[in-house]
């Protein structure tokens, strides 16, 4: 495979069940590339290896006095030099091929298993963990697997010169073979030691992305309340013992990288001193004896070959156990359907009334259902499963459209039937053309879904910014997660965006929450109408919007306390109204009454 070919039009399904079999995995998936980059290092490393003997030859054509020999030698020695510079080239360019293909398979697999879990993945890997295993780690896989194909044309050009010094002169051959085992196997003891410091510090580094990803992603709210100079000095905490762990790591590979400098000078001397007795007694001749040292030499650099395999598995190993991490998470219902209802839908999404049978929550097609409940980590639990996502407990019953429960629909059926806008949605840089351009049933112009959502400054302010003075909105471009926006208009520019998809289902979890009273009094009035016909499930304590409710849904202690309309169950309703008026007496009252 070539680069310009990538992205892989299928980068496969890996192996997950350790770090190990994930590498041999990636290793099979382009074997191609692999037995090329073999083949050329092969030949480079056996044009290397020629060059002593060339020399040994030239050294003897001198002595013999022979010209002819010597011009002859001149030549193999150029067609030895243009071989060896091919093959290094062609080697180049196959082994950045299959260290960059095995990167970009990795990032493919890591990105499919990331949209197919959605916001459930941060649940179970922590955002830190996941940044690092898509820039670091993959580096690191792409590594080993580049260098294994190299390393294995170190091992075969290393044994041939070898084998070719047994042959020539036993006891030379014999020397250099052991010493050669001596040298590659002499760090092997070291290694678990240096994978142990390489993990520490690959942990420290993961949680100091973290601390760092959070921190800068609550800054405003730590400017708000002064907090950001303890969240640095954390963040500095974090670095330093990142850096401690780097130290204690190079100090490892530095004592490696002295082995491998000390016993290769070492089976230099043994060969050499060897080399000049046979030479001394008249065994080896001039030529011969600078052959033998010469391929010696050249095996000085196969052996750094084997320590660079050697520090591309030892840091490879942990990054593919941490992506095997992620790429093994799965979404409970990720299957393709099976469970009761589902043979009549697999073509079309259901219809009807959405129902939890955990908490029973009722919400009527057709109608605009306001949830209450006082706790935010279950009113988010709750809006993730009534979207389809995976239940919060093993043996959990799935919600459930028009009596299909959601986890035995085709993914693209569940997600074209319930929308879950979240707590705190992600807008994608772009222009507000293309953040508005979703797939959706098309009813719902993208004008009126801003008028809705009450986005005119928003307009505003984008048409300042709108290229060549042309003053269009549409076509502002929104910096990366709108950051250049206010809490306010980023809330309600993802508002606007689920009002155009228009699905049969539309679950808000707080969509109001950063906008202003009065703001958020017009966006109540015209969200119902907009959405007539529509299921609409909205998760909130505001007064406001659950005046406008047809139905409000009170939970309490994860199951339906009471139903009915916002002013009735204020008034007959301890517990709710102190979760909505959130006045101090009437929880107290409230939890009296309980």
């Amino acid at each position: 495979m070539h680069i310009r070919d990538l992205p892989h039009p299928d980068p496969g399904e890996p192996d997950v069940r350790s770090g190990f079999r994930f590498l041999l995995w990636l290793f099979r998936r382009q074997l191609g590339g692999q037995a090329r980059a073999l083949l050329w290092g092969t030949l480079h490393m056996a044009a290397i290896a020629c060059l002593p003997v060339t020399m040994g030859l030239a050294i003897e054509a001198v002595v013999d006095g022979s010209g002819g020999r010597l011009a002859l030698t001149g030549l193999f020695l150029l067609a030895i030099t243009l071989v060896m510079s091919f093959a290094d080239t062609m080697l180049h360019r196959t082994a950045v091929t299959n260290w960059i293909t095995a990167a970009a398979r990795v990032q493919q697999l890591l990105a499919r298993r990331t949209a197919e879990l959605g916001g459930l993945l941060t649940r179970r890997v922590a955002a830190g963990e996941v940044v690092k295993v898509s820039t670091g780690d993959v580096e690191k896989i792409g590594w080993f697997v580049e260098s294994f194909s190299r390393f294995a044309a170190a091992v075969v050009v290393t044994t041939g010169v070898c084998a070719g010094l047994i042959v020539f002169e036993p006891g030379i051959g014999l020397l250099v073979l052991g010493g050669v085992a001596v040298v590659a196997l002499s760090v092997w003891p070291l290694l678990p030691a240096a994978t142990r410091r390489a993990d520490a510090e690959r942990g420290k580094s993961g949680r100091a992305t973290e601390l760092a990803s959070d921190t800068v992603a609550g800054l405003r709210v730590l400017r708000g309340i002064g907090g950001e100079e303890l969240f640095l000095e954390r963040y500095r905490r974090a670095s330093q013992e990142v850096r401690g762990a780097s130290v204690r790591n190079a100090r490892m590979w530095s004592l490696i990288d002295a082995l491998q400098v000390v016993m290769p000078g070492l089976l230099l001397i043994a060969v050499v001193w060897q080399g000049t007795r046979l030479a001394l007694d008249g065994r080896l001749e001039a030529g011969e004896l600078v052959a033998v040292y010469g391929a010696v030499s050249f095996l000085m650099f196969p052996l750094r070959l084997f320590q660079e395999a050697a520090m591309a598995f030892t840091f490879s190993r942990p990054s593919a156990k941490r992506a095997v991490r992620v790429l093994g998470l799965r979404r409970e219902d990720a299957g393709t359907g099976g469970g009761p209802g589902t043979a009549d839908v697999a073509g079309e999404a259901p219809d009807g009334d959405l129902w939890d049978p955990s908490t029973g929550l009722l919400a009527e097609r057709g109608r605009l259902t306001a949830v209450v409940c006082g706790d935010p980590d279950f009113a988010e639990r709750l809006a993730g499963r009534l979207g389809g996502h995976a239940p919060d407990a093993a043996g959990e019953p799935s919600a459930q459209l028009g009596g299909v429960p959601l986890d035995g629909l085709p993914r693209e059926a569940a997600r074209t039937a319930v929308l879950v806008q979240d707590k705190d949605p992600v807008l994608l840089s772009g222009t507000l053309a293309e953040l508005l351009s979703v797939p959706s049933s098309g009813r719902i112009a993208a004008r009126d879904a801003l008028a809705t959502a009450q986005c005119q400054d928003v307009l505003a302010t984008l048409a300042q910014s709108a290229p060549d003075g042309s003053g269009d909105p549409m076509r502002a471009r929104i910096t990366e997660r709108g950051r250049s926006l206010s809490g306010g208009q980023r809330q309600r520019l993802a508002l606007a965006r689920s009002l155009v998809t228009d699905p049969g289902v539309l679950v808000l979890d707080e969509p109001t929450s950063a906008v202003d009273a009065h703001t958020e009094a017009r966006i109540a009035e015209g969200l119902g109408a907009l959405r007539t016909g529509r299921t609409t499930v909205v998760f909130t304590s505001s007064p406001l919007l659950l005046d406008h409710a047809e139905t409000v849904v009170f939970l309490h202690e994860g199951t339906v306390a009471a139903t009915g309309r916002h002013r009735d169950l204020v008034q007959t309703t301890p517990a709710y109204r102190a979760v909505v008026t959130r006045e101090p007496e009437t929880a107290d009252l409230a939890e009296e009454i309980a």
